[in-house]
Order: structure tokens, then C-alpha cells, then sequence
């Protein structure tokens, strides 16, 4: 009797364990962990912290096509969401993936929701391209 429950519970967990979500890990877990580190830093109003995952040299896909430097989207933050120091809504990040494209480097898509602040939500589409640097994975570029 014990081990015909024993064998019915292995077939249940066998069956039925595939249909949990798979936890993401190794590269994949740090990335959408530095992304979520760039929310907390919005959402606490700390543009540096905000800034961290991207390398000093990142590109930001403007208007008239890429543009660059950390520097240069800082400004476009400072212009744009931050014109009062800090962001006027909460951001949030939703049907986020990471696809790896090697060992070093992978694609992120998501979309992005700005909300509260007595304002209407905000929403929209991004892909950014990370590489796995010294200082763990950061952004190179980011089409939001």
C-alpha cells in the first residue's frame, strides 16, 4: 500500500511538476535583477541608481536615430520624466524576457508602466541589449 501511494505521488509530481513556472537563473536571474534594481532606483527618485545598468557608453535610440553616453540619457531623464528632480509616477515593469545571445550578451524585451502621481498610466514597449561586463550585466543600448 505505501509504496503503490509512494509511486501514485511520483507520477503526480512527475506530471503535474512540469506546469510551474521555471524560476529563471544563472545570467538571465542577474539581468532581470539589474533591471529591476533601475525601478527601485526610479521609484525612489535616485537617477544615479537608476543609471547604474548602463555602461558609460550606452546608446539610447532618440528621434533622429542612436545617440549616446550615459551622459546623454541621463539629460534626456533629467528633460523629460525628472523635470522636477524626481519622477512624478511609480515605474513598473511587466511581460518581461531575456534571450540570451551567447554567453555575453542578451536582448530584453518588456513594457514599462508609469503609474499614480495623480496621473494617468503610462505605458510603453522597450528592448535594450545587455553584456555581461566586470560589473556584472549592464545595458549598451536601450530603445524605450
Amino acid at each position: 500500500m505505501k509504496t503503490r501511494f509512494l509511486s501514485s505521488l511520483l507520477l503526480f509530481l512527475i506530471a503535474f511538476g512540469g506546469f510551474a513556472a521555471p524560476r529563471p537563473r544563472g545570467a538571465e536571474a542577474e539581468i532581470r535583477a539589474a533591471l529591476d534594481s533601475t525601478a527601485a532606483g526610479w521609484n525612489r527618485g535616485d537617477l544615479a541608481l537608476y543609471l547604474a545598468c548602463y555602461t558609460p557608453d550606452a546608446k539610447e535610440m532618440g528621434p533622429n536615430g542612436p545617440r549616446g553616453g550615459v551622459e546623454v540619457i541621463e539629460n534626456t531623464m533629467r528633460n523629460g520624466f525628472w523635470k522636477t528632480g524626481r519622477p512624478l509616477q511609480q515605474l513598473r515593469y511587466d511581460h518581461v524576457t531575456v534571450r540570451m545571445l551567447g554567453k555575453g550578451n542578451a536582448l530584453v524585451n518588456g513594457q514599462f508602466i508609469l503609474r499614480g502621481g495623480g496621473r494617468p498610466d503610462r505605458t510603453g514597449w522597450f528592448t535594450t541589449v545587455w553584456e555581461k561586463t566586470r560589473e556584472g550585466w549592464r545595458m549598451i543600448f536601450d530603445h524605450s
